[in-house]
């Protein structure tokens, strides 16, 4: 299944505006981000009992060796510049510090501001997904099929 784009929507254009990560990447990610942001604080740091005898707790603490944040800081590195740029603009355009007409400018805004670090600085965003959710859902995105085919 794929993310769907209104038809009257035009995001960018031939100016080199356009998004340039894939909808799908994007929604991915906030699935990921979603549960990266489920965790709580370690409460057993030393448990050696069997997971299934503590109802599989440990899964939703935030210990250091944790899978989500290792996968999606990879993806994120992964991804190219361009994309990067998208995605803080995206989280930015999502937590409504600009509205949709202001993607050239936020856009523009995000790659001024890139760094080596932007994994780090987004995975440091409470509610990262919900941002960039809306941020995609505000260009006319939607995650739904996305979502419909992987939860």
């Amino acid at each position: 299944m794929q993310a769907k784009v209104r038809d009257t929507d035009n995001v960018g254009g031939e100016d080199g505006d356009a998004l340039t990560i894939s909808p799908e990447k994007v929604c991915f990610i906030i699935v990921k981000a979603r549960e990266f942001d489920a965790k709580d604080e370690v409460t057993d740091p030393d448990s050696g009992s069997n997971p299934t005898d503590d109802g599989d707790i440990g899964v939703l603490e935030d210990h250091g060796d944790d899978p989500v944040e290792e996968e999606l800081t990879s993806l994120i590195r992964s991804l190219s510049e361009d994309e990067q740029i998208d995605l803080v603009a995206l989280a930015w355009l999502g937590r409504d510090d600009y509205s949709a007409a202001d993607w050239p400018t936020v856009r523009a805004d995000a790659a001024r501001a890139h760094n080596r670090r932007t994994a780090e600085y987004l995975l440091g965003t409470p509610l990262l997904g919900d941002f960039l959710e809306e941020g995609l859902s505000m260009l006319g995105y939607s995650c739904g099929e996305f979502e419909a085919g992987r939860l």
